[in-house]
């Protein structure tokens, strides 16, 4: 009766009245409970099972099978469904690497244990022991002959998920996405063999995987907005880190010739399908080399990682094919010409810049300098356009202030950004290693951020300066998204799609 009242609850159609559905899941909650309850007055508390001996996987059964045959197995996992046939029952068993079927029959199993498995529901942990076998049909199952109630479930499990509403229900409770929608968990075990592979990548080249604090004593120049919580022994405001970039550096200044960090960011900023307040980054740091050695380190990282991940350098991303095997080189200027048919050389004042951005219909920059409105024109002609691999290099220096000028024109620094698919991956420079030039970099941008904004706490982090000051031998740096990367390699369309618990704002109830 039970499983009937959940399929009907499950496959509630949309005119269906809400109270009622409500009632019917009342009711399937209640025969649960009571079920939980004869239990434990019989002894036979599932909560108190503390291990069981599971000995094989559904996956390694079903890859396996000629080697398996006949052989006892004992397996664990929730039953996702039972077909109920008199004498015996068919029942799916899933764990963590896929779902076998189960064959039970009271003959087997004595009618004892199979009377009790007939009141066990749909989502209950239960451990089988059997052996290996092909039915009639051919499927690969398990035939039962002891089985084992680890663990009860009190609530049923849905049917499926589908529609906006239940995407939103899908991030609120990942545990029941998980359960029931297999290609989810298969995207976060491809999560995990991505980091894998980033890692094995950058340790191959001798980097040193590190670790820096998350909580920060100052907030800094820097535009994105930190949040901000209070260390109550040393009674002092601190902020959550919004980059890893200053304390990897003093390793440089310290000795480290490569280092990296995967590190989880925190920005008090907007959310959209491609940002969430806390992320995965890995910003890494080599002496010796510049932006140009950055930017083939990053596209020797791509292609290695996307061919072991995908086992193709061609992917598919949200139906457009990308090309992870050829990557297009463009700077800034020439980028902004390609695309709008501006030409940056023709602007010899900001006005001009003004002028042709008024022309242009460009939202002028807070402050609008020919740099500064270069980036804006890029914004609003280049990255749409960016769908195949490709890094944008020589930035105005007004919006790199952690980046190093360019010796043939002072007007741009040494740092790249690149795209794929119209989305910014990661940002790299060839470091800023003159303290005094940094110094007055930091003090301008924090002076332009009070003036925005008066009430702003940032301040300019001169310990780091300090540790310039001792010498950071020439370096290039890079930082990129994890999560941006995992969407790209899983083909998933949102951010919260890679994340397994995004932040989200909290029901009323």
């Amino acid at each position: 009766m039970e499983e009937n009242l959940q399929q009907q609850t499950a496959a509630v159609q949309p005119e269906e009245n809400e109270q009622e559905s409500q009632e019917k899941l009342s009711e399937i909650l209640q025969i649960r409970r009571d079920k939980l309850a004869a239990l434990k007055a019989e002894g036979k508390d599932p909560y108190q099972v503390t291990t069981y001996n599971r000995t094989d996987y559904t996956a390694q059964i079903v890859e396996h099978f000629e080697e398996m045959e006949g052989k006892t197995v004992s397996l664990a996992g929730r039953m996702m469904s039972v077909r109920n046939m008199g004498k015996a029952c068919f029942a799916d068993l899933q764990d963590m690497y896929g779902r076998i079927q189960c064959y039970v029959r009271i003959n087997d199993v004595g009618e004892e244990s199979y009377n009790a498995f007939k009141k066990w529901d749909i989502g209950d942990i239960i451990g089988l022991e059997g052996t290996v076998f092909r039915t009639r049909r051919g499927e690969i199952s398990i035939h039962a002959t002891k089985i084992t109630l680890l663990s009860k479930s009190l609530k049923p499990l849905p049917e499926k998920f589908h529609g906006l509403k239940d995407m939103e229900l899908r991030y609120r409770q990942r545990y029941l996405d998980l359960i029931v929608n297999p290609d989810v968990k298969e995207t976060f075990v491809k999560r995990s063999m991505i980091l894998r592979q980033l890692r094995s990548f950058l340790d191959g080249q001798g980097f040193i995987e590190v670790d820096t604090p998350i909580l920060t004593p100052f907030e800094i120049g820097a535009s994105a907005r930190p949040f901000v919580t209070h260390h109550n022994t040393l009674d002092m405001d601190m902020v959550l880190r919004i980059e890893t970039e200053l304390y990897l550096k003093r390793l440089i200044v310290g000795g480290f010739d490569k280092v990296y960090e995967v590190g989880r960011i925190f920005r008090n900023e907007g959310m959209d399908t491609k940002h969430n307040p806390e992320f995965t980054t890995i910003e890494l740091y080599q002496a010796y080399t510049d932006f140009h050695g950055m930017m083939d380190l990053v596209e020797d990282m791509m292609k290695t990682v996307t061919q072991k991940v995908c086992g193709s350098l061609k992917i598919s991303y949200q139906g457009t094919e990308i090309d992870m095997g050829h990557w297009e080189r463009l700077t800034m200027v020439e980028a902004v010409k390609k695309y709008s048919g501006v030409d940056f050389s023709t602007w010899e004042t900001d006005e001009d810049a003004i002028a042709c951005a008024k022309e242009h219909h460009i939202e002028l920059p807070e402050v609008p300098t020919k740099g500064a409105i270069l980036a804006e024109f890029f914004d609003a002609y280049v990255e749409e356009k960016l769908i195949q691999p490709t890094f944008i290099y020589d930035y105005p220096v007004e919006i790199s202030p952690l980046a190093k000028r360019k010796p043939t024109d002072p007007a741009f620094t040494e740092r790249f950004e690149y795209f794929i698919n119209a989305m910014e991956f990661g940002n790299a420079f060839s470091e800023l290693n003159d303290p005094i030039d940094q110094k007055e970099r930091f003090e301008r941008q924090v002076a332009q951020r009070k003036q925005l904004d008066p009430d702003s706490k940032a301040q300019v982090d001169y310990d780091y300066i300090n540790a310039l000051e001792y010498g950071l031998a020439p370096t290039g740096g890079l930082g990129f998204g994890v999560d941006r990367l995992i969407m790209l390699l899983t083909d998933s369309a949102s951010i919260r799609d890679v994340l397994l618990f995004p932040t989200m704002k909290p029901l009323d109830k």
